[in-house]
């Protein structure tokens, strides 16, 4: 599997999970599993900046809010927190911050409180009268629950005492204690109603009812565990555990188990303290929180994408457990890459059976020195498909047999080969294999792509095995004969298909240019490529040389789109689908060449309180700019708000200028 079918397959099963969790309120895998997933996705866009995606899980919180729902925009967005699952990952993330500060007395204050399982909510007072609340939502924009939340009972509609600002937005976490979901559970057998899963599940559940009578009638609390956004003249503590003392005050929970600690020695004694007491608790927890106490090193230490810098959580230990690795099974994708997947001896792990798991690569088997008949030590990595971590070697039977790597494509046939340096294999075969193609068609119709909506996966299969569609230009010459008598296609469903099929023909460039599959080109280099080339055919003619000059493409990914554009059969099916009807404006259309920006090279760094990043970027896009993830000799101006880290500091080292948010507000004031 290549890095961009890893990570394409790593967002959607997370995108998939965060909607079971956030939507459905039925969490389909552990946080455990779901932690390992998410890191592993963190590493990959790590190592190839330019395939991460604007909306990958490692950018984004939750999911989207529902349909039934009205929504709320987050003022300030609700990150998530980067995880630690040992101590050596606790002393890391400690070295780092210490690091980062200049402090390595080993003196740091952390404020440390149990990881609550239950459900994010913002709630905002308005001079001291309890005013709205939300979901955390996607972490930008986020369910109103307001209703739902004024019947909790431990969270005051009015605030106690006085001293509090005009506009107080508290964070907290909405759960289920252990006695009454208990009580809750025995309720529902007793009426024949279906039973939560888990506290958290419960407390999901309740919170986001539509009739907030039903919430009403379940035990739910609150423990506030930050401070948000705030509005007037109230001087604040200049630390957390002092701010949330006076939250205390104020009238809202928080958590009686917290405490203050100094240093990472603290932080693992505090650890240890809660593992011990942990199934005593009154409630669900599913690991602690460290935060750095100061507030003015908080600052200091500003954000990375999804999380602070200064914050971390400890998560306690995931479930593994020891099963037979039976065979091992090859499975061909978009790009030809083969990856292998061990068949287990069935096995309940993290609350599933599992019966096969992730190898990756030949490199993956190397490293692991696995063989057919090994003990293996499965870990829940995913829903489907979890990680083998380790072989067994004091258990391994006589008579295991080495694991080799077809040399012909199991599902076409074609030759396979491994290019030096990769430790990917591949089938060459293209087009003419069916898996590759299946694989391109998947892609091409995705949410992010074409967005055809209906045009699944066992549609795509059926498609392709009767031959009614060999590539993707042949999507937009089906017709409704073509689809009756399909498995699962009815008159509706047929006619609901064509009116997708039809819609996506308009469509934007980033989109068609990601929907092509070209190798190594997400989302977020499509985007790039689209806003340098502003057409189609610019783009189709580039050299490599020419390739180079654009934000996040290095020499591999410009010898994959020129390679590409070589080929007569993709030109031909680029041909065919825009004979089909297939359209989007050109950038140079939407952005005119006289534009107040045009021809200049942005880029936004750091936390804009007043408009969001995303917000920036689009408003600099519309003014004729070029918005670029980093820093480079090209870029003309960058702004930068609190938090900005090492693209600020080349910024200054390369001498550009340099603007704060309120001189980049007056300067979009002076344009627009």
């Amino acid at each position: 599997m290549t890095p961009e079918q890893e990570i394409e397959s790593l967002s959607t099963q997370l995108r998939r999970w965060n909607e079971a969790y956030y939507q459905q309120d039925a969490p389909s895998v552990t946080d455990a599993e779901y932690d390992r997933t998410l890191a592993r996705l963190r590493d990959l866009e790590s190592q190839y900046p330019d395939l991460r995606q604007p909306d990958s899980p490692t950018q984004r919180v939750g999911a989207a809010p529902l349909d039934g729902f009205s929504t709320i925009e987050h003022k300030l967005p609700m990150l998530s927190l980067d995880n630690a699952f040992s101590d050596d990952d606790l002393i890391a993330f400690n070295a780092r911050v210490e690091e980062r500060l200049g402090q390595t007395n080993g003196a740091l204050r952390y404020c440390c409180e149990p990881k609550l399982d239950g459900i994010a909510v913002s709630i905002i007072w308005h001079r001291g009268r309890l005013l709205r609340a939300a979901t955390r939502g996607d972490g930008y924009t986020g369910e109103d629950i307001t209703l739902n939340v004024k019947t909790v009972p431990n969270i005051p509609l009015v605030l106690k005492s006085g001293g509090w600002p005009e506009l107080l937005e508290v964070r907290g976490e909405v759960y289920m204690p252990r006695d009454g979901f208990e009580k809750l559970n025995a309720r529902a057998r007793a009426a024949g109603e279906k039973t939560f899963v888990n506290p958290r599940n419960a407390a999901a559940g309740s919170l986001r009812q539509l009739d907030s009578r039903i919430t009403a009638r379940r035990p739910l609390a609150l423990c506030a565990y930050s401070l948000g956004y705030t509005e007037g003249e109230s001087p604040l503590p200049e630390y957390h555990s002092d701010i949330m003392a006076l939250l205390g005050e104020w009238g809202l929970p928080i958590s009686e188990y917290a405490r203050t600690v100094t240093g990472v020695d603290g932080c693992i004694g505090y650890y240890n303290d809660m593992a011990v007491r942990r199934d005593g608790l009154p409630f669900d927890i599913d690991g602690i929180v460290y935060k750095i106490d100061q507030l003015a090193l908080q600052q200091r230490l500003g954000f990375v994408s999804r999380a602070p810098r200064w914050a971390i959580a400890r998560k306690f230990p995931a479930q593994e457990e020891s099963t037979e690795l039976i065979d091992v099974d090859f499975q061909v994708g978009r790009t030809g890459a083969i990856t292998p997947v061990a068949r287990l001896q069935p096995v309940f792990v993290g609350g599933v059976t599992v019966s096969n798991a992730t190898l990756h690569n030949a490199d993956e088997i190397d490293r692991l020195g696995l063989r057919l008949g090994d003990q293996v030590v499965v870990r829940r990595a995913g829903d489907v498909i979890p990680q083998v971590v380790s072989v067994l070697i004091d258990r391994r039977p006589s008579d295991t047999r080495a694991i080799a790597f077809p040399i012909t494509c199991p599902a076409c046939g074609s030759a396979v080969e491994r290019d030096e340096g990769e430790a990917v294999y591949r089938c060459v075969g293209g087009l003419v294999c069916p898996a590759q193609r299946k694989a391109a068609l998947r892609h091409f119709v995705s949410r992010k792509a074409m967005d055809i909506d209906g045009m699944g996966d066992k549609l795509i299969e059926q498609l392709s095995d009767l031959q009614l569609i060999t590539g993707i230009a042949d999507i937009y010459q089906l017709t409704a004969d073509d689809l009756m008598g399909l498995e699962r296609m009815g008159e509706k469903s047929v006619g609901n298909l064509l009116h997708a099929i039809e819609a996506s023909k308009a469509t934007t460039l980033p989109r068609f240019i990601y929907a092509l599959g070209i190798r190594e080109v997400g989302e977020s280099t499509a985007r790039q490529l689209a806003q340098y080339f502003g057409t189609l055919e610019s783009l189709m003619q580039a050299t490599p040389a020419v390739l180079l000059e654009v934000d996040d493409v290095g020499p591999v990914v410009a010898e994959h789109i020129h390679q590409f554009f070589g080929e007569v059969q993709n030109i031909s099916s680029i041909d065919r689908l825009r004979a089909s009807g297939v359209h989007w404006p050109d950038l140079t259309e939407a952005v005119a060449q006289d534009a107040p920006l045009a021809g200049q090279t942005w880029v936004v760094t750091g936390k804009l309180e007043v408009m969001g990043r995303d917000e920036a970027e689009a408003t600099l896009r519309a003014l004729g700019a070029k918005v670029a993830s980093s820093v480079s000799g090209k870029t003309h101006s960058v702004v930068a708000g609190p938090g900005a880290g090492s693209k600020l500091k080349k910024a200054q080292t390369l001498g550009l200028e340099i603007l704060d948010e309120a001189a980049f507000l007056k300067l979009l004031e002076r344009l627009q």
